[in-house]
């Protein structure tokens, strides 16, 4: 009995852990514009030309020209297949690897004219700001990650006021909605027994935040950019199929959980130079040590079983994490080229990293470039490529390596001013 007792345990934290690919670091998608993607998001102090600054940084909204400025942005994204050689569970040793994964995403965004007589400037996001999907198809695997899959939305409204003619400040509201689906489905041992384990759920979320930001320019050469993005505690409520064969107990109702989507400061700097030639650093905090467990709820029916493998509460204790990035953009009379550098940490730390996300610190460049049609209309295309680590892990669960799963990003804006 204890030996199952301990089997079980195991079952639990490879089951619970695996949901957290609602929250995972590694599927933030900062890069939400064609030229956020083209700088590797380092648009944070110098941005004042283009309508991603209502994203970005909305406080620089009252320095663009007074005109409408709207941009559409189309981008693709792709997730190469993580390799996993190692044991799980003591079984094994295995050589696994994921589906690989493909998604376009449409963004908005919009600044307006001056409001009045003053300087003041609304602005609206619309953007995918975190999800994607990771998929396993094999055992063991499956038996925790078959597929977790989450879609956001978020419409941003902005409003931004000028100070004096050096600094600006700039307040909005997050509306965010996301659609998530989890799957798994293998055999495992429960209670000293094969049996097959299965788990279909699916929720949907509507939540609030808030963000603000800073501009200042002490010189014409010299920008400094300030933002800040709050908590948005995810309450995602849904339906949930459990079920598990060694009792023969199932499960067909209501399912919740609550998740933090973490708070982010960025400071950044700007320096532009005679040559026309800007580099902009921004350093990321993102607060992920908000995530501290992960706590399934059902309506009460579920029984005792499907209660330990699916609901039972488990400590999360992510981390917080730097993230630094490094932006180049060269003007060259109607065409503007830029170039990015990011380095990124992981939030997951080794005890708890999982099928459903095998995240790992990584490292991004980017490439990309404007070009101006006319005085109303401009055009963009960028592209960056992030290079994950392979990463070793050693938990309760998993005695291996995990490689591979890098990201190709590519981007094309068209913007208009009117």
């Amino acid at each position: 009995m204890n030996r199952g007792n301990e089997i079980m345990k195991k079952i639990v934290l490879m089951s619970l852990v695996a949901s957290s690919v609602l929250m995972a670091g590694g599927f933030k998608i900062p890069e939400t514009s064609t030229n956020a993607v083209a700088l590797g998001a380092a648009n944070i102090a110098h941005n004042h030309e283009n309508a991603d600054a209502a994203y970005y940084n909305p406080a620089k909204m009252v320095f663009m020209q007074d005109k409408n400025a709207l941009e559409a942005d189309l981008t693709y994204i792709g997730l190469e297949k993580v390799n996993y050689k190692g044991t799980v569970s003591g079984t094994g040793p295995y050589d696994l690897e994921s589906e690989s994964e493909d998604f376009v995403i449409p963004t908005l965004h919009y600044v307006s004219k001056k409001l009045g007589d003053n300087d003041a400037r609304i602005g609206l996001s619309i953007v995918s700001p975190g999800g994607l999907s990771k998929r396993w198809d094999t055992e063991p695997a499956k038996t925790s990650a078959q597929e977790f899959t989450l879609k956001t939305i978020e419409i941003n409204p902005t409003a931004a006021f000028k100070v004096n003619d050096k600094l600006a400040v700039a307040v909005g509201f997050r509306i965010l909605y996301s659609d998530g689906t989890v799957k798994s489905d293998g055999h495992t041992v429960v209670l000293g027994a094969l049996a097959n384990v299965s788990r279909d759920m699916t929720g949907t979320s509507t939540d609030f935040g808030y963000n603000l930001a800073l501009a200042y320019n002490p010189t014409k050469a010299l920008e400094l950019g300030v933002t800040y993005r709050s908590k948005i505690d995810m309450t995602v409520e849904g339906n949930a199929k459990l079920a598990e064969t060694r009792f023969g107990t199932t499960y067909d109702g209501p399912g919740a959980v609550s998740l933090p989507l973490p708070a982010t400061l960025d400071l950044a700097a700007a320096y532009t130079f005679a040559s026309k030639t800007t580099v902009e650093f921004v350093y990321e905090k993102a607060f992920w040590s908000a995530y501290k467990s992960l706590d399934f709820n059902y309506d009460g029916t579920e029984g005792p079983v499907l209660e330990a493998i699916f609901g039972t509460p488990i400590q999360k204790n992510w981390k917080d994490t730097n993230t630094f990035r490094v932006g180049l953009t060269q003007e060259l009379n109607d065409l503007t080229l830029m170039a990015g550098y990011v380095y990124d940490n992981s939030p997951v730390p080794d005890k708890t990293i999982g099928f459903e996300l095998p995240d790992t610190d990584s490292q991004a460049v980017s490439l990309g470039g404007r070009y101006k049609i006319n005085e109303s209309v401009d055009v963009g295309f960028s592209a960056l490529y992030s290079m994950h680590e392979s990463r070793t892990v050693l938990n309760d669960s998993l005695d291996g390596e995990f490689s591979d799963g890098n990201v190709l990003i590519v981007s094309a804006g068209l913007g208009y001013k009117f």
